[in-house]
């Protein structure tokens, strides 16, 4: 990805990755199609390319912890908080709820109940500690009087946004529970006044999202770890039967996806080489065996379908790409929508002879530059424990890596797209477009009527939109309607971007059909153009820029965003 973390200026308006000397240029002269290999025979080279990559399994001698993912058992009661044992009993309020009366006492009926209860304790240890209900505020005590060993006030704001708010109650619990050792936690909101049915199993959902999520700790490379305490968490008032319950296991089965995610971003590129990431997709399938079929592609079967933009980024590098192509059929009744997720898959992107310098280029955080690859996979495991109906949905990831070699692609080589299209690479770390370019023909050529393609394609779409909120371009309202209301489902922030088509005039070559980066102004704009030149015209599309959003700087770790949302817009375009 092209200067994908940068403060100030770009180096290049978007991001990419390498491009191929072996890239099935087809030149005019000639109706015959060349490669472009040097002097060293194909069999001796890939016989020394796999040694190294023998060798670079190990590299630096890491080995993975076996970990588990975080499990909890939840449950949705109906019974009086105070009567509630176990380890803490958190309650969500909102500024509103922590109004006083003109005795410094709560308003509020349950938080004057639970006052009343503890002898007034609790109004005047949040007095003490000017707890509010802000966002982000919480106080924890220890008090005797309670079925709770401790209770939890954490401040849910006056937020528009209730969802990110309930996912943020689930975290502050998730923390608490770690902090104190608890094994059990309930929690309950102040009030549910306004809140309907539907919104009342979103808000279990949302808070059991963000404790399963907050629970989450990646410790598979720390010599030490913890493993967390918490085992169950009971949802208070918010409802029961099976419709609440049907909620939770969902969030349970997208948090599995997110998690996943999370900890593909986070491996690093020496451990997660691209045939480790085809391995993964290879356990969706057999896992979900009923559901899922796989197919990756070497290096031989992607030169017989032509990918040659996708093979000019492989080039250089000692690991082999492989080409992942998941497919999720429903086990019975009719398919009604055919759909496609594309991925980038960039393990590793140094950005070519274009190399990442200076401040800024945070090459040493370019193992994300697989952030759509590991957000289109984890959609996938959790769609393989939802199955939805009536939707058949390909999963498809060129990966590979971005390095430099004397077989690389080098700045101003000529490449062919399984097109046909050329493109004159005028810079060697604007390469993840091209590797989206194959991988988006493809996708069109499996009959799909909709593709959703992701990828933390440019730094531009940071500095336009930030750490929080990804860009989408597509010119069909009609898909942006749809992705943008997954998204107020799943919680996860996005925003349309223009597709500006007097821009490409920026993104034309003298000597090709087009170059792969345009001008440094509207970087994250000719990006999008450019991936628009890979797809049928017939079939809906829609280009997700996750640059900012798929790291989060504060934690040092990736986030997993993109997940929920493609989970969520699979589900309504399915027949569940």
């Amino acid at each position: 990805m092209a200067a994908l973390r940068v403060s100030s200026a770009l180096p290049s308006t978007s991001s990419s990755f390498h491009c191929y000397p072996s890239s099935f240029t087809k030149l005019r002269s000639s109706p015959i199609w060349t490669l472009s290999f040097s002097v060293t025979p194909l069999c001796s080279r890939r016989g020394k390319r796999m040694a190294h990559y023998i060798a670079r399994a190990t590299l630096g001698l890491t080995q993975i912890n076996q970990t588990e993912a975080p499990k909890i058992s939840f449950a949705a009661k109906e019974i009086d908080l105070v009567g509630w044992k176990g380890d803490i009993l958190a309650v969500g309020a909102t500024e509103k709820d922590l109004a006083r009366d003109e005795n410094s006492k709560f308003q509020n009926p349950l938080l004057q109940k639970l006052d009343s209860k503890l002898g007034g304790l609790l109004s005047e240890a949040s007095s003490e500690e000017d707890f509010s209900g802000k966002s982000g505020q919480s106080t924890i005590l220890r008090i005797p009087g309670l079925g709770s060993k401790r209770i939890a006030l954490v401040g849910l704001g006056s937020s528009t946004s209730p969802i990110a708010a309930y996912r943020s109650l689930g975290e502050a619990v998730a923390a608490a529970a770690k902090s104190a050792q608890a094994s059990n936690i309930a929690v309950a909101l102040a009030s549910t006044d306004g809140l309907s049915a539907e919104s009342k199993l979103s808000s279990a959902s949302a808070i059991a999202t963000g404790a399963l999520l907050g629970i989450f700790e990646d410790t598979r490379f720390k010599s030490e770890s913890k493993k967390p305490t918490l085992k169950s968490l009971d949802i208070l008032g918010l409802g029961t039967g099976s419709e609440i319950e049907k909620k939770l296991k969902h969030a349970s089965d997208v948090c599995a996806g997110v998690i996943l995610g999370r900890e593909l971003v986070n491996a690093p590129a020496n451990v997660l080489t691209p045939a480790v990431l085809a391995d993964e997709a290879k356990k969706i399938a057999s896992t979900y065996s009923d559901v899922f079929s796989a197919n990756i592609l070497d290096v031989e079967q992607c030169k017989e379908l032509k990918m040659g933009s996708y093979l000019a980024v492989a080039e250089a590098s000692a690991n082999l790409p492989h080409f992942i192509h998941l497919c999720y059929k429903p086990s019975g009744g009719e398919i009604r929508k055919k759909i496609a997720l594309v991925g980038k898959g960039l393990t590793f992107d140094s950005g070519g002879y274009n190399i990442k310098t200076g401040p800024g280029c945070s090459i040493e955080l370019m193992k994300f530059d697989m952030g759509g690859a590991a957000a289109v996979l984890g959609a996938a495991k959790a769609l393989g424990q939802i199955k939805p109906a009536g939707v058949e949905v390909h999963f498809i990831v060129a990966a590979c890596e971005n390095m430099i070699s004397g077989t690389g692609m080098r700045p101003g080589d000529i490449i062919t797209a399984s097109n046909g299209k050329t493109i004159e690479v005028n810079n060697t770390d604007a390469e993840g477009r091209l590797t989206l370019a194959d991988a988006l023909v493809y996708a069109c050529n499996q009959g799909v009527e909709k593709i959703v393609d992701l990828a933390t394609l440019t730094g531009a779409c940071v500095v336009a939109l930030g750490p929080s909120i990804a860009g989408i371009f597509t010119p069909s309202d009609d898909l942006a309607k749809e992705v943008v209301a997954a998204s107020e489902v799943s919680g996860e922030k996005l925003w349309r971007m223009p597709m500006e088509d007097s821009y490409w005039d920026s993104m034309k070559s003298g000597v090709a059909d087009m170059v792969n980066t345009g001008g440094r102004q509207g970087g994250a704009i000719t990006a999008a153009l450019f991936l628009k030149q890979f797809v049928d015209e017939k079939v809906q599309w829609m280009h997700i820029d996750l640059a900012g959003p798929v790291w989060s700087d504060k934690k040092k770790n990736a986030t997993g965003f993109g997940v929920a949302t493609l989970v969520e817009w699979v589900l309504k375009n399915s027949t569940n």
